[in-house]
Parts: structure tokens; sequence; C-alpha cells
């Protein structure tokens, strides 16, 4: 019996070890990953603005719901599906859909509940679940449910744009827990974007498109939810959003002082010079100048001078990528680094902001300019951490050399950086005969620059001049808006000039833009056509990035990785919105000011009837 009590008294105790060590490291585990229930998630750091608060800090209390606006769209368009690689889709579609958050235009990247009254997530985020809003309604008042959103997230990796399945590629499965109860299960806890992510997604109405074709290119209106609705539409001239009067969300917080006209309408212009000359008669309302010769010397009139016409300079802090020459790397000729760097110093920037651009500009030498994230100096020890596994891979001039694209002295005389460019060429082994330069494989160096907009010819002919004193032929080719973007996505170009737009927390679209895999999908954001294993690595550090310390450090790693292998020519950026409006709007005082384009500062402006009335009379007189 003693025996026995000794070994039950024995078995007592470890089953109370045990339990006790379980009940430990559930504990633990709780602790270490605990479930957070809030009205808003940031990707790092506390969301700005707290459970109870009525609007955002750029809006205005003041404003009034009516009246119209009309807006400048340059081309033409054929589709009204954004969300697809075929087709030229009209502008401003995102008015016409809802998502689980939105997100805030005066923090880096927080999402606020909008469709979802509350996120839910825990401490490594390995999954998220959105509790959604009964009231939620689509345009034909049929309710939007979880069934809805996992819809829409199988739609876009099945039959969108390319870009979502880099996007979400971590994400493991959408799952419906009940009608207003949606979770997204993550494949690892390393990639603490897509809790925020996930909550982007538009939301499509299962009942509507269910019997349609999604991925065809077509005018049909779509069914929306969103705060517009598609009106009038002249396919190619022109579309109009009609505010919708009984929108569900139009009380919520994140919506307070925002869409406040109840027409807005987009008008296309094929011509910059035309579309100019038609806001100064009236014939629409704002514009966002991208052209600082237009800027300089367009805007003279007395409308201007009369207050009548506004034009204003808004600054923002917000993330301005880069704009630049991008090579194709799918072309054999571009295979080659030295070629790509001896042609940066082709380029005379500085000549060019004199003498084309009014010094209105400042050269990108990063690939997130005007941000934290712009590689600075020679690399610092955490950044040799992510650099070193890869060093055979990549460029010396990465460890040892600050970039810094090819200067002049704004003469227009470019010859000492046509001689170091020589010089580049000639060591790598490039011959010169009868003016044609030529390869080590004896293969003629002549591409085309393909652009869009006629204004640019005036940038592109001066690059075009300095390369042929150099022996390398190019050519303009100017075609219009829907070839130019069917060639895009096929990658159907040598050179063309593009924007890498970036956010304010570089993420999963780093993917889209740089990986291997995303050189190979046609409609992909990697139009240079990289595939470099080191930077297929150094992405990934962004996306699993848990602090902001440490996304600053890995972007900057990539960005100075990206720039080494000269895979473009870089071009400029301005820290300001250049905008351009007749004087019959109320804009409240602050502007978002992590709004790049300007586009959610143009949702918190309302149409204000005595400064319109004013302003008709100042016209009749």
């Amino acid at each position: 019996m003693k025996k026995l009590f000794v070994q039950h008294s024995t078995l007592v105790v470890i089953i109370l070890w045990i339990l006790a060590a379980s009940s430990y490291s559930y504990a633990t585990e709780y602790a270490v990953n605990s479930v957070t229930k809030s009205h808003a998630i940031a990707m790092h750091g506390e969301p700005k603005y707290p459970a109870n608060f009525t609007r955002y800090e750029y809006t205005s209390p003041d404003a009034k719901k009516g009246g119209k606006i009309r807006l400048f769209g340059f081309g033409t368009f054929d589709s009204l599906n954004e969300y697809i690689s075929k087709g030229n889709p009209a502008e401003k579609l995102t008015l016409i859909y809802d998502s689980l958050t939105t997100q805030a235009m005066d923090e880096p990247f927080t999402q606020y509940g909008l469709v979802a009254h509350t996120i839910e997530y825990p401490t490594d985020r390995s999954w998220v679940v959105f509790h959604m809003r009964p009231e939620a309604r689509f345009h034909d008042n049929e309710p939007m449910t979880a069934e809805d959103v996992v819809y829409s997230f199988n739609l876009l990796l099945e039959k969108g744009n390319p870009a979502y399945k880099f996007f979400y590629g971590d994400v493991e499965k959408a799952e419906a827990l009940s009608s207003h109860k949606v979770k997204f299960t993550f494949k690892n806890s390393e990639n603490r974007e897509l809790a925020l992510s996930v909550g982007q997604l538009p939301i499509f109405p299962k009942h509507f498109w269910k019997d349609r074709e999604f991925d065809k290119s077509s005018l049909e209106i779509p069914l929306g939810s969103g705060p517009y609705r598609i009106g009038k539409v002249d396919p190619g001239h022109n579309i109009t959003y009609t505010r919708v009067k009984d929108y569900w969300a139009s009380e919520l917080p994140v919506n307070r002082g925002l869409y406040n006209f109840d027409k807005i309408t987009v008008d296309y212009y094929r011509d910059h010079n035309i579309a100019v000359e038609a806001l100064k008669a009236g014939e629409y309302d704002y514009r966002w100048e991208n052209s600082s010769k237009f800027w300089a010397t367009a805007y003279d009139i007395p409308a201007i001078n009369d207050g009548h016409l506004i034009k204003r300079e808004v600054p923002h802090k917000a993330n301005s990528g880069i704009q630049a020459f991008i090579f194709n790397l799918r072309k054999p000729i571009f295979q080659d680094m030295e070629l790509r760097k001896a042609m940066n110093y082709a380029f005379d920037f500085e000549w060019s902001n004199q003498t084309l651009f009014y010094n209105a500009y400042s050269r990108s030498n990063s690939f997130f300019s005007n941000s934290d994230f712009s590689a600075k100096g020679l690399p610092t020890e955490k950044e040799l951490t992510l650099l070193e596994p890869y060093r055979n891979l990549l460029p010396k001039t990465v460890f040892t050399d600050v970039y810094a694209p090819p200067k002049t002295d704004g003469s227009g005389f470019n010859r000492p950086n046509l001689r170091i460019a020589k010089k580049i060429l000639d060591e790598a082994g490039y011959k010169v005969k009868k003016n044609q330069l030529y390869n080590q494989h004896g293969e003629k160096i002549r591409f085309e620059i393909l652009l869009v907009s006629p204004g640019f010819e005036r940038i592109t002919n001066p690059f075009i001049k300095g390369l042929a004193k150099l022996g390398i032929i190019a050519n303009i080719r100017l075609v219009d808006t829907s070839q130019y973007i069917n060639r895009t996505r096929n990658f159907d170009f040598d050179m063309r000039v593009h924007v890498f737009r970036q956010s304010e927390s570089p993420g999963n679209e780093q993917r889209n833009m740089w990986n291997s895999e995303s050189a190979d999908t046609e409609g992909s954001a990697n139009l240079i056509g990289i595939k470099n294993l080191a930077i297929d690595k150094l992405t990934e550090n962004i996306v699993n990035a848990k602090e902001r310390e440490e996304l600053v450090t890995a972007t900057r790693a990539l960005d100075r990785v990206l720039l080494h292998n000269h895979y473009l020519i870089p071009q400029w950026y301005k820290p300001s919105n250049r905008i351009a409006y007749w004087n019959k709007f109320g804009i409240p005082d602050t502007a978002p000011i992590y709004d790049r384009y300007y586009t959610t500062g143009i949702y918190t402006w309302w149409y204000d009837p005595y400064k319109a009335s004013d302003l008709s009379k100042s016209k009749q007189n």
C-alpha cells in the first residue's frame, strides 16, 4: 500500500506539475501573443486618433454638402474596372467602393475601421479578424457581408491584376466566421503589414459579379457601396460621379467632412496645352500641375491677379519615390551595368532644371525620395548586417561609395561627364565605328524611348543628343494612351519614363516592383525586369520588419543596392503639390501632409455658393 501510495503521490505530483507547466506556458504565450481589439491598427506605434475621435484634423466642421467640382484627366478611358490588367480605366473609380478599413492621410500608415467597426489581432499579427458593421450596404441596399469580403479577396487573386498575388502572397486563407465576421490567416507571423493591407481590399458585391466576367474590360457600370456611384459616362471624354445621398457611412468619424460635392466630373484632354487653356477658360475647376513650364509661364492672366483663379503650392511630407528613364533589362543590350552606368552621364539634369524647369526641382538620388527611407552615406552597421551575406552578388560600390547621380555646372556643356562615360565604355570593351557604338558582341547600341506625352520630348531630345555623342542612337516613339498602357503591361519597350510611387510604409508592394518572380509576370510593377537574388532577399527584410527602425534600415539597404546597379537614370521630384483652382470652394485650414498627389485633399473641400456667386458676377463684368 505504501509503495502504491508513493506511486500514486508521484503521479499526482507529475500531473500537477504538467498542469502547472502547461498553465504557465499558456499564460506566457497569452502574454506574449495577447489579442487586441481596436477601432484602428497602426503599422508601427499607436494610432493617432482615439476610439472616440470625431473627425480627421485635416477636415473641417464647416464643410457643407452640395455643388459640384470638375476635374481634369489626361488621355482617354475605355473601362470601368481598374482592378484588372486589361483596358484603360477611368479615373477616381475608388470612389464607388468601400473597404473594411480606410487610411488616415496625416499618419504614415494607420488603418481605421470603415466597414469594420472593430479590428481584432494577436501581438504577432499572424491573423486578423474584422467585425463588420451590420448597417453596411451596397448601392442596391443589399447588406455587405463577410461572404462578399471573402469573394472579393479570391476574385482579385484569381482574376485581378497580377500585383495582388504578390501583395497578398502571404495570406493563407480568408474565411467568413459569421455573416459579419471575417478572418484572414497568414502563412507566417513575419509579414506584419498584412493585417493592415487586407483591410484595404475593395469589397465587391458577390450577387452582382457572380454571373459576370470580372477580368473582362467593360463599360458596364458596376455596383458599388462607396460615397459615390457612377452617373453619366461618355467613353473617352468624361465621367461623372454622383454622391450617394443615403450613403450608409456618411456620419462615421472617418468620413465626416469628406466627400462633400454632389457631383465630381472628370473631363479628359489629350493635349496638356489645351487642358491648361481650358482651365483658364473655366471649362473645369481644379488642376494638379505637374509641368514646371506651365506653372512658370501659363498662369500670368488677370484672373490670377484678381484672386479669381488661385495658384498655390501645398508642401507635403510624402515619400516621393523616384521618377526616371528606366531600362528594360529584358533587352539584351541593357544587361550590361557598365553601359547603363555610362548612359547616366549623358543626362544633364542641372541644365534641364535651369533651362526647362525654372529651377523648380530637386534631383532624385533615391528610390524613396523625400523620406527617411532614402539611403544616406555609407552603409551603417545594421545595414551591413543585411548586406554582407550577399556581398558577392552586389556591386562593390555598395560598400565603398556614396551614390550620387552625375552632376554638371548647368551650362549645357556636358563634355566632362561625357568623357567619363566614354572611359567607362572603353574599359568595358565598347567600340565606336562611324559614329555608332557597338558592344563586345558586335551589337549596335540602338533603342527607342517610349513616350505618351508630347511635352516630354523637350526633355528627352537633349538626352538623346548627349547619347549620340557617345555613339548611342536613341529615338523617341510617341504613342497614344491606350497603346502606351498595353505596351507597358506587356513590357514592350526599350526605355520609358516611369514614376515608381512609394508609400509611407514600404512593404508587400516591393515584391511586385523588384522581385525575380514579378519580372516574368505581365502587368506587374517590375517594369525594369530585375532578377537579382540579393534584391529578392533584401525585399523580404522590408516585408518582415517588425519595428519602424528595422523597416528604415531594411529599406535603406535595398535602396542603395537598387541605386548602385544603375537600373535607371534618375530625374527629379518636388516636395510640394502645385495646384490651380477657381475660387469657389471652401478649404480646410490643414492639408493632409502625406497626400503626395493631393487627391484626398480635394475630397475635404466643399462648394461655397457665396464664393461661386461672386466669381460668376466678376466673370460677367
